[in-house]
C-alpha cells in the first residue's frame, strides 16, 4: 500500500479511514519485537484522524492494553482534563497514539530496539493524519520520535521543528508526561503542572493561528 500525505479537504480524504484501518490491521499482526508476544491487545490510536493536533506518548499501560486504546488510564484521564482546560477535546480535536503500540512488561520504558521496530507504524500514522502540531508527552516520546535523549525539564515548553521522518513543516512541543504530573500534584507557580498548563495554552494558541482563516 502506498501511503500519501493527506489533506483533509483533498481527494485522498475519503480513503483516510480505510488506510488507517489497514494500518491497524497490520499493527495487529506485527511481531517485529518481543512485545507482540506479551500484549493483550495492540494499541494503535484514538481520537480524530482529521484533527490538526497529534499527541504522542510512550506506550500502553495496563488499562490501555486491556481496552486497546491509548491514554485511558489515570495518566490519560489527567491529560484529557488538562487539554480540556485549554479548550482541546482529546477525542474531537486530537489524534492520540504512542511511540510503541504494545505494552512493555511492568510498564517499563520501551527499549531502543522496540522503539525502532515500531517506528515505521508511527511514521505512517504521521504521514496519513498529517498533523500540523505534534504534542510529545514525556522524554520517551521525544527520544522515540526525534532521537533526543535527556531530561524533559530542559526540553519541555520549547517549540521544535525537524526535517526527518516526515516532520517537515510540523510544529512539535514536548511536555511532561501526565504520569509524572500525577506524582507531582502541586499546582503552585513554577510546578510541573503549572508549567504544563502554560505549555498547553501555547499549543492552543498555535493551533488557533494555524486553523484560523486569514
Amino acid at each position: 500500500m502506498t501511503l500519501l500525505p493527506v489533506d483533509p479537504t483533498g481527494p485522498a480524504a475519503p480513503d483516510l479511514e480505510h488506510d488507517l484501518n489497514q494500518l491497524a490491521a497490520a499493527c495487529n499482526g506485527c511481531r517485529r519485537c518481543a512485545l507482540g508476544a506479551s500484549r493483550s491487545q495492540v494499541v494503535v490510536s484514538r481520537g480524530n484522524p482529521r484533527a490538526p493536533l497529534m499527541v504522542i506518548g510512550e506506550g500502553p499501560g495496563a488499562q490501555e492494553d486491556e481496552q486497546g486504546l491509548p491514554f485511558v488510564g489515570r495518566s490519560g484521564q489527567l491529560l484529557d482534563r488538562m487539554l480540556d482546560s485549554v479548550g482541546i477535546n482529546s477525542n474531537r480535536d486530537a489524534y492520540v497514539c504512542n511511540i510503541v503500540k504494545c505494552r512493555p512488561p511492568e510498564n517499563r520504558k520501551p527499549t531502543a530496539l522496540e522503539m525502532a521496530a515500531c517506528r515505521p507504524w508511527l511514521d505512517q500514522q504521521i504521514q496519513l493524519v498529517n498533523p500540523a502540531v505534534i504534542l510529545l508527552a514525556g522524554a520517551t516520546a521525544v527520544e522515540g520520535l526525534l532521537g533526543i535523549k535527556g531530561g524533559i525539564s530542559k526540553l519541555r515548553g520549547q517549540w521544535r521543528q525537524d526535517e526527518a521522518g516526515g516532520l517537515q513543516g510540523r510544529w512539535l512541543m514536548p511536555i511532561f508526561h501526565p504520569s509524572y504530573l500525577l506524582r507531582n500534584a502541586s499546582k503552585e507557580r513554577g510546578s510541573p503542572k503549572w508549567l504544563t498548563w502554560h505549555d498547553l495554552q501555547d499549543v492552543q494558541r498555535r493551533l488557533t493561528q494555524i486553523t484560523t482563516p486569514l
